[in-house]
């Protein structure tokens, strides 16, 4: 204890050689920093302590892992390392000289840590001085620095190393994701078939699978297929792969991600994503113009300024004063640069006490067992997000007592006001192409993201995102031979549709649209917004009627027919999240979005939408798969179609052409009906009038022998081949077992969406026990606890009353998901806050109305 009182006097010094003495256990275990090791020395793993946290942060001189000081000694405890350097950054105020300026009064001219200044504080009026020592655990030795002569090299080295090391978030902060991509060397030289593809700016799937998500557009040849699992969080078959593997065509653009600005773009030749620098000309060919997207964007953003700042100041609550709020559950988030969607979606996540139990509540455990690198740890991460929100300590509010001693001691001790995310989205977007960038994305691909990586990482016994799971029950009925298919799927979001055709003001948008007409032309001032009303109850009922099903084949008549699909709840969830589908392409592939005001209750009770199965007097589809069609050229997957003869009643088609419709138009109509009547045939026409091929003539594929033999055989080698285990972890993630996966994925020729319609339609799988099963169960041990409570009887779900109450709810501003910024509001302890990123406040009209994600809670019966 005697050297130990050396280092941590100041008047006492220790000799040169008694410092490399006291090392030397220790030299085995400091590294230097090479390239690409990442150095944390801004934030703690565990917490949101930094350097200018009262106690500083210490950094692993071998992991290079900063942690704060309630959390050092776990590390040390787990490890064994004992070296550490201790950063620390002091903030004073400056000295005022004789005239009453400021004088500096910095003993150090060079701040060595790479830390921000914080934004509260005028840099005019405050000081900063940065602080390195080296700590020896157990036993706190300190040895400030620089003590270049005294030190072994090495020690010296790795020090310096670590020191001038940058942030692993500088540019996760600063630079764009664009600018860490690599151009790919396939874009100038890009060969694209003149096959006259032109790619429609809505109604897109998957040309093999029909997946109508995650779906990349091939720049060689227009087709359009579904991406794996890996590329964004969403279901998909791999057929985009599959592509690339059978033609060799390299580059490929997301749907959905296309903006004036660029889109994302992947090289399967490359193997990650790549810039196109000649995107434009590429998506051209196919018809999606961006350069005229650029110019009609900008022009909206230049006409169209009054309305987007009044939906902002609506949003935000612009033009009243509203009241900070302080303490545990009102802890703000710093926005890293449109990461926006993430702060708003994890305020409303950690609101809810499944989350909080399961994080928060289990953060001692879920720490102690952390892997050695815990900032790559998703429950670490995730625990780590939600005490910063709820324990209140980033959330203090200014105390006057606190503020006079500050000035008497020259010292500020700056508030900590809010956390920065950069470790947990850096995590959470790893290897995604969207959230690892820095532009905007939507909210509710973020939430289903989020929900997917809680499957796929449970926590203890009860996984939190089962509060959100429920059975949907789908009715297919074929419109001819009028039997049907009754098939569940699992869904966590309820989309509900707008119903602009119901909107009350229909006389005032009228005027307002022409009015805004007139104004453009004579380029006036535009006239105020006049917002569209539409009454929830008209959405509600949009949601709970039939939709046609497109390319619908009927097992009854063995041939494509015309079908319709309605939906149910098959079960209620504990916390049901509502979506507002605001935002579409026009036919020009600009996205838009619907600046609508929805009327959305307090108290919502959807229990008439609860599935009632089979009715007396229907009549099954039999239970048989469509022929697969096996092109003879993998290029020719968009080969002609033969017309068959068909059976359309011609005096419905001529009452249709009357009315002024294109001929052919109508004939679809009639078909696609099942000759069911003009007037069904004419809603139809309604729901189909803005495709690109509304007025194309009606075309069938013709199912052959051919087809039929082909598909016998394709069937045969996917049976041989064991299921890709990316299909396999989707299902598991649902919530199934890991052999039921597995079967219904062979039964179905590893087609995702007839393996969950497989696995609903046998409730009651063989108990075979293949030994290939046993051994893969072994290896992937890892979802063992995510299944513990899951039987045969299907996915977890928490079932009940159908009524509910509204607690929260995101919104948006801005033209589209790719741009604008969203806010949160909560009710908490009887009233609404506002969470703005950082600013949290009390909420003084919250606009219920605007909202794009709402979440409500079930009343207990």
């Amino acid at each position: 204890m005697q050297r130990a009182a050396l280092f941590r006097g100041g008047d006492a010094q220790m000799a040169a050689g008694d410092l490399g003495e006291l090392l030397v256990p220790y030299m085995p275990t400091i590294r230097v920093p090479k390239s690409g090791d990442r150095v944390y020395k801004t934030e703690c793993a565990f917490s949101y302590d930094s350097p200018d946290s009262e106690g500083g942060l210490y950094v692993c001189m071998n992991t290079f892992l900063g942690f704060g000081r309630e959390h050092i000694e776990r590390h040390y405890r787990k490890t064994g390392q004992c070296v550490y350097l201790h950063l620390k950054r002091h903030v004073k105020e400056k000295v005022p000289g004789a005239s009453g300026g400021a004088l500096p009064k910095r003993r150090n001219a060079k701040l060595f840590l790479d830390l921000e200044i914080s934004s509260d504080l005028n840099s005019d009026d405050f000081e900063y001085e940065d602080e390195a020592k080296l700590v020896i655990f157990p036993d706190h030795y300190e040895i400030s620095l620089p003590n270049i002569e005294e030190l072994p090299a090495l020690v010296t080295i790795a020090c310096d190393a670590l020191l001038s090391a940058k942030s692993p978030y500088r540019k996760q902060e600063s630079d764009s994701w664009e600018e860490e991509l690599q151009a790919s060397k396939h874009a100038k030289t890009l060969v694209q078939l003149d096959n006259g593809v032109r790619i429609p700016p809505s109604g897109w799937k998957c040309s093999k699978c029909d997946l109508r998500e995650n779906l990349w557009l091939n720049l060689t040849d227009g087709s359009v297929l579904c991406g794996k699992w890996f590329f964004d969080g969403s279901g998909g078959n791999g057929h985009a792969m599959e592509h690339y593997r059978e033609t060799g065509y390299p580059l490929a653009v997301k749907l959905g991600t296309i903006t004036p600005d660029g889109a994302d773009v992947y090289s399967f030749d490359e193997e990650e994503p790549v810039l196109d620098p000649h995107i434009a000309k590429h998506l051209a060919h196919f018809g999606i113009d961006m350069l005229q997207m650029q110019v009609t964007e900008n022009g909206l953003r230049d006409n169209d300024i009054k309305p987007r700042v009044s939906e902002w100041e609506v949003i935000q609550e612009a033009g009243v004063k509203l009241k900070p709020m302080y303490g545990p559950g009102y802890t703000g988030m710093k926005n890293l640069g449109n990461s926006c969607y993430l702060n708003a979606v994890m305020q409303a996540i950690f609101s809810i006490p499944e989350f909080q139990r399961a994080y928060v509540g289990n953060l001692p455990r879920i720490f102690d067992y952390s892997p050695l690198d815990p900032t790559q740890d998703f429950n670490t991460q995730m625990a780590k997000l939600g005490h910063g929100l709820l324990s209140g300590q980033y959330s203090k509010p200014p105390m006057k007592s606190e503020l006079i001693e500050q000035v008497m001691k020259e010292e500020h001790k700056p508030q900590h006001n809010g956390i920065s995310p950069r470790m947990f989205k850096a995590f959470i977007s790893k290897g995604h192409p969207e959230f690892s960038s820095n532009r905007q994305q939507d909210a509710q691909e973020f939430f289903l993201h989020l929900i997917n990586l809680v499957e796929r990482n449970p926590v203890g016994s009860e996984n939190p995102s089962d509060v959100f799971r429920f059975l949907v029950e789908e009715r297919t009925q074929c419109c001819q031979s009028r039997k049907v298919r009754y098939t569940e799927r699992v869904d966590y979001i309820m989309q509900l549709p707008v119903a602009m055709e119901a909107a009350t003001n229909k006389d005032e948008l009228i005027a307002y649209e022409l009015k805004r007409r007139e104004a453009e032309a004579a380029r006036r001032p535009l006239p105020e917004l006049v917002r569209a009303k539409i009454p929830f109850r008209a959405c509600l009922q949009a949601f709970s009627e039939p939709s046609n099903v497109e390319d619908f084949w009927s097992s009854a008549l063995q041939a494509k027919s015309a079908g319709v699909k309605t939906s149910r709840f098959a079960s209620f969830p504990e916390y049901l999240v509502v979506q507002i589908k605001k935002f579409t392409f026009g036919l020009d592939w600009i996205p838009k979005k619907l600046d609508v005001s929805i009327d959305m209750p307090d108290f919502l009770d959807i229990s008439h939408l609860r599935a009632r199965g089979l009715q007396p007097g229907e009549e099954e589809l039999p239970d048989i798969a469509p022929p697969i069609v096996i092109p003879d050229d993998p290029k020719d997957h968009m080969a002609n179609h033969f017309v068959e003869s068909l059976d359309i009643d011609e005096s419905s088609v001529m009452q249709l052409a009357e009315m002024g419709f294109p001929l052919e138009a109508c004939r679809k109509a009639v078909y696609y009906t099942g000759n069911l009547g003009a007037e069904v045939a004419f809603n139809w026409i309604i729901a189909h009038m803005e495709e690109p091929d509304f007025a194309e003539p009606l075309v069938t594929p013709a199912f052959g022998e051919v087809a039929s033999s082909g598909a016998a055989a394709l069937g045969a080698v996917g049976l041989d081949n064991q299921p890709p285990e990316e299909m396999v972890a989707i299902i598991i993630s649902m919530g199934f077992q890991r052999n039921l996966a597995i079967q219904a994925l062979k039964a179905t020729n590893n087609n995702l969406e007839r393996a969950l319609e497989w696995i609903f339609s046998h409730p009651d799988p063989e108990e075979e026990s293949d030994p290939s099963l046993d051994t893969m169960d072994m290896e992937n041990n890892a979802n063992a606890n995510i299944l513990a409570d899951t039987g045969s009887e299907g996915p977890r779900i928490k079932d009940g009353p159908g009524r509910y109450e509204l607690f929260g709810f995101i919104s948006h501003m801005g033209t589209s998901t790719m741009s604008g910024h969203y806010v949160c509001h909560l009710r908490k302890e009887g009233r609404w806050v506002i969470y703005n990123d950082l600013r949290v406040c009390a909420s003084e009209r919250p606009p219920k109305d605007l909202g794009y994600i709402y979440f409500y809670h079930r009343i207990p019966s």
